[in-house]
């Protein structure tokens, strides 16, 4: 069977590596994103000859053209950051997949791990889709769900869909081989779809008069390799890596953002209770009674 790839990042070298590995797949060629590509992606099509492709619009007249002379028999798309046309989608025989890292139907869209940490998931998941003319909307081929535990940020739930995207990839591209598919429709899964809109700039400060468990969560979300959850103290700015949940009673007298402690440890006033900061980034003095803007 021969797969074009489209990829980016280190989901996609695992993939990559274990389809290569299955002597009944044959990589007809690689296409890495043109921003400005993955090394490590160019690196294996150049040392083994696998036609390598980096284009601007891959549904231009010009790209199809190149597409349709691989001969390939399906497309796998990982990471990439180019929404397919119709040209694309009905072109192989077999279809094209994706492999997004989220739940389907629940979780569409971007920085899915970011959201599910935000909305106090307890799973989430890696699925393996039929791409249609939608985003993320295709039929189901496989999804496996994985626990999320307090102790998780979006690093470690990062490192579990690293290792994990590629298995789920080569265990659908073997169902598709043999033809032992069943496709679920997304539409006949009686749960709400989310789109999840990609995090920008300003997307990192805190919400003071949230709830404890919300920062914490929000905290856990957006830390490395994200920017780090963000506020303003005496007017600079005040990064947080960690932060802890401690049992504590519910106090209205002390208003949200203000600083009730600094040593031994810094904890801060939040809608319904107090959040310990175990972890931040900040140059200046830090006094019981400041105020987190």
């Amino acid at each position: 069977m021969r797969i074009g790839f489209f990829g980016d990042g280190p989901w996609s070298h695992e993939a990559l590596k274990l389809i290569e590995s299955d002597s009944s797949f044959e990589l007809s060629f690689i296409c890495i994103r043109n921003d400005p590509g993955d090394e490590h992606l160019k690196k294996i099509a150049l040392e083994n000859n696998i036609p390598l492709f980096q284009h601007k619009n891959v549904n231009s007249e010009e790209f199809i053209k190149n597409l349709k002379a691989t001969k390939s028999d399906l497309f796998v798309s990982l990471a990439f950051n180019q929404i397919f046309k119709s040209q694309i989608i009905e072109m192989p025989e077999l279809g094209v997949i994706n492999c997004h890292a989220g739940k389907l139907p629940e979780y569409r869209g971007r920085n899915i791990l970011n959201w599910a940490l935000i909305n106090d998931e307890k799973e989430f998941g890696i699925t393996v889709h039929y791409i249609d003319e939608g985003i993320d909307t295709g039929d189901i081929i496989l999804q496996k769900c994985f626990q999320i535990n307090d102790s998780d940020t979006y690093k470690t739930l990062l490192k579990v869909a690293y290792k994990q995207c590629g298995p789920i990839v080569l265990e659908a591209l073997q169902r598709i081989r043999d033809n032992n598919v069943t496709r679920t429709k997304q539409k006949d899964i009686p749960i709400e779809g989310f789109y999840c809109v990609g995090r920008k700039e300003g997307d990192e400060i805190i919400d003071w008069n949230q709830t404890s468990r919300e920062i914490f969560n929000f905290i856990r979300a957006v830390t490395d390799p994200g920017p780090n959850a963000q506020t303003k103290l005496n007017g600079r700015t005040f990064q947080i890596v960690s932060s802890e949940l401690i049992e504590a009673y519910e106090d209205d007298e002390d208003p949200p953002g203000r600083i009730i402690s600094v040593y031994p440890h810094l904890f801060v006033k939040t809608k319904d209770t107090y959040i310990k900061i175990t972890e931040f980034i900040y140059d200046g003095k830090i006094k019981p009674g400041d105020f987190f803007e």
